[in-house]
């Protein structure tokens, strides 16, 4: 095959991505290279990574349970740290039953493959992750988007009882939230499934934070299928899928990456569980976020970018005038931040649709008033030079 040749066309086109030589990340710091940088581009929301808690639990589970789960979990891999972790995660958000995954890419395609059939309608909102949208292309179900977050758009696609509709809790490059009482009423008036990735909006949202759905008053039942993930605010990696007990025991027949797939090592099930238990009392670090976003916001107003409207730990700016959307001047500022000492990713195609390439600048209750009032002077500095 022509790899060189795609990668010359990605390279012309300022789409090539490279592996970046990562040493470490502690938090609101990043290092690389022997260089210190600030982190803007992480998705480590409340902190956790680094919480004292959850590198306690790990160790601990270590030495009780080794480092490996040694077999898929219908073997012997489902243990009683596993059984644990999906028991406080079920009562804290509300539902029947819960089962793990070692990632929100890996839980969204097993769902969808494992549930839906030829005879079925996939209705997704246009700007759903990659995850989503990927599955619903390898399902044998016919796949519609509809325009982002439009419930006029989406009424006129549905059909009564045909299928699933899939949305997000926050999106996950625009910051901004689905609209749950209006996707939930839509569910209710025809009969379809409704599924929530809420990946970015659990740990963060809402009351003790249970997520999205909480923050907008939705009731849990309201939505019969759960997705989160625990590399976010959570701190750690992996995801489930929730809802019905009814649900649960058919995906653990059907859901072949959960079948056929080692567990999740007992220590990160471990350090999950103690990330569930510290953010149901982790009111200081969700207001210590909301006060960076709204300073942020507030700086940023003042920029010749544009800034979408998020009020979430996601906070993309494009760059304004006629260089909105492009991909080389979006790089380059990127670029320019990092001789500065600032890691914000550039976000191109085809992870955003072509002309929308932006900054992606990700907001930590770990970050101080300095660290933002920092970044936004190196914005100001840097776009000096490419508008």
């Amino acid at each position: 095959m022509p790899f060189n040749l795609c990668l010359a066309e990605r390279e012309a086109l300022g789409l090539r991505r490279r592996l970046p030589a990562i040493d470490k990340v502690t938090g609101r710091q990043l290092f690389s290279a022997g260089k210190c940088y600030l982190n803007f581009a992480g998705n480590d929301y409340l902190g956790f990574s680094q919480a004292p808690e959850l590198i306690k639990a790990a160790d601990a589970a270590a030495r009780e349970f080794g480092v490996g789960a040694v077999a898929s979990p219908l073997v012997v891999g489902h243990q009683a740290i596993h059984r644990q972790l999906e028991s406080e995660l079920a009562d804290w958000l509300g539902l029947d039953a819960v089962l793990l995954f070692s990632s929100g890419f890996s839980a969204n395609q097993a769902l969808i493959k494992a549930l839906l059939t030829k005879e079925h309608l996939l209705w997704q909102d246009r700007l759903n992750h990659a995850s989503l949208q990927e599955a619903g292309m390898l399902s044998p179900a016919r796949m519609r988007r509809f325009a982002h977050n439009d419930m006029g758009a989406l009424a006129k696609q549905l059909k009564p009882k045909a299928g699933l509709i899939v949305s997000e809790g926050v999106f996950s490059m625009d910051g901004d939230q689905g609209d749950w009482r209006g996707l939930s009423a839509l569910a209710d008036q025809t009969g379809n499934w409704l599924m929530i990735d809420d990946a970015h909006g659990l740990g963060v949202l809402g009351k003790q934070g249970r997520g999205t759905l909480s923050e907008q008053d939705v009731a849990p039942d309201k939505v019969h299928i759960h997705m989160g993930t625990f590399g976010k605010a959570l701190g750690v990696s992996g995801a489930f899928i929730g809802g019905s007990q009814a649900l649960v025991d058919y995906l653990h027949n059907h859901a072949r990456s959960y079948v056929y797939s080692t567990h999740l090592p007992p220590p990160q099930a471990a350090a999950i569980l103690a990330a569930v238990r510290l953010a149901q009392t982790a009111d200081e670090p969700r207001e210590q976020l909301q006060a960076r976003i709204q300073q942020f916001r507030d700086g940023a107003a003042n920029l010749p970018l544009q800034l979408l409207p998020s009020n979430t730990a996601i906070q993309p700016l494009l760059l304004g005038k006629e260089l909105v959307g492009d991909e080389q001047a979006t790089l380059n500022l990127s670029n320019r931040l990092r001789e500065q000492g600032f890691w914000v990713g550039a976000i191109r195609p085809p992870t955003v649709p072509k002309g929308s390439s932006r900054l992606r600048i990700t907001l930590s209750a770990a970050h101080s008033q300095a660290d933002i009032a920092a970044l936004l002077a190196a914005l100001q500095e840097s776009v000096k030079g490419e508008i």
